[in-house]
């Protein structure tokens, strides 16, 4: 039997983002596998009272908040002080988050305090022969691992994109306002400003449709004979912006700017995709002047529909690694593409 505390932070919207839903839905999952278990949600946030109505009907036993300005806006220590505190209301056993940057930052200092143990990057949560078993994937992706705990409390930061969304019907519950001051070191800081790219410069879409990964070739000598870097960065983002897609790199083209050579000027190492870059989960991906390697094509382990282009008949995409290969001139397909968009 388990008591189950899910912590999520409400958006400055008053709404709950859609990691906070998949965190749910693995929660409840928990829940129902371990007969006599209980769940609480425990929400944090300017209005955290009224956005318990939108989860209303998910079926937690106790809803409890921590409301206010102090706690509009990610800080570690107003997060870790509200994060201890529903901790020490509730007394869980099993304490699950979505893995958002917010919860990442502080979560490993509340276990510190409460004497836990913690979690990160789960992507499943489960009973497998009547335990409570957590899987994450180690060594970029290679190898996925199943972790078993025994003490208690135990933190799990749950990874986005690994379980659907709830989505159950809204309900008024009652809600349990736990109050209490900022700590001395959250009242020394203030929230300044949101920073963020322009629209038309923003290339990196988590929840888009389409990932779209550009590789080395697009730097490299052309049929004839010259290198056209100008062009490809022009075709590349006009793509990425209209049809809305998300850029991916490989991890060579991101590194060619240390080597003195042209570089596609939007790309950064947060573009990075594969064995030393990030794993997206779109539903479709679509690879451009890629060798395709094991290295690169580890990152696209969650893509469910492969397509590359490659002018190599022989390449690493050709060999098993895509759904689809278009052996022709990349420069020629995004250019008929664009009219088409």
């Amino acid at each position: 039997m388990e008591t189950i505390l899910l912590l999520v932070h409400v958006e400055p919207d008053g709404a709950l983002a859609k990691p906070a839903l998949e965190a749910l839905t693995a929660a409840r999952s928990v829940q129902e596998s371990i007969p006599g278990s209980s769940l609480a949600l425990g929400l944090v946030g300017n209005d955290a009272a009224a956005a318990a109505t939108r989860i209303g009907s998910c079926g937690a036993a106790r809803f409890l908040a921590i409301s206010g300005p102090g706690f509009a806006l990610p800080r570690y220590a107003s997060d870790a002080a509200a994060a201890e505190a529903l901790c020490r209301a509730v007394e869980p056993t099993l304490v699950m988050a979505p893995a958002t940057s917010r919860w990442s930052r502080c979560l490993a200092g509340v276990t510190q305090r409460l004497n836990g143990r913690i979690d990160t990057h789960a992507t499943g949560v489960g009973v497998d022969g009547g335990e409570l078993t957590v899987t994450r994937w180690y060594y970029r992706q290679r190898m996925e691992a199943a972790v078993r705990r025994s003490h208690r409390p135990w933190f799990i930061l749950v990874d986005p994109g690994c379980h659907q969304p709830w989505a159950g019907a809204a309900a008024d519950v009652p809600v349990e306002a736990l109050h209490f001051d900022l700590p001395e070191a959250a009242r020394r800081t203030s929230f300044l400003e949101f920073r963020e790219p322009q629209a038309d410069q923003q290339t990196i879409r988590p929840d888009a449709a389409l990932l779209f990964v550009a590789g080395a070739g697009w730097t490299k000598k052309q049929p004839d004979g010259k290198t056209h870097v100008e062009e490809a960065a022009r075709l590349i983002l006009d793509f990425v912006q209209k049809t809305q897609s998300s850029l991916g790199s490989s991890k060579s083209l991101v590194d060619l700017s240390g080597e003195g050579q042209a570089v596609l000027p939007f790309l950064t190492h947060m573009n990075q995709i594969g064995q030393t870059g990030s794993t997206p989960r779109h539903p479709k991906g679509l690879s451009t002047c890629c060798h395709g390697e094991e290295p690169h094509v580890v990152g696209w382990r969650f893509v469910t529909e492969r397509r590359a282009v490659n002018l190599d008949p022989n390449c690493g995409w050709a060999l098993g690694k895509a759904d689809v290969l278009y052996v022709a001139d990349a420069f020629e397909v995004l250019t008929q593409l664009l009219t088409l968009v």
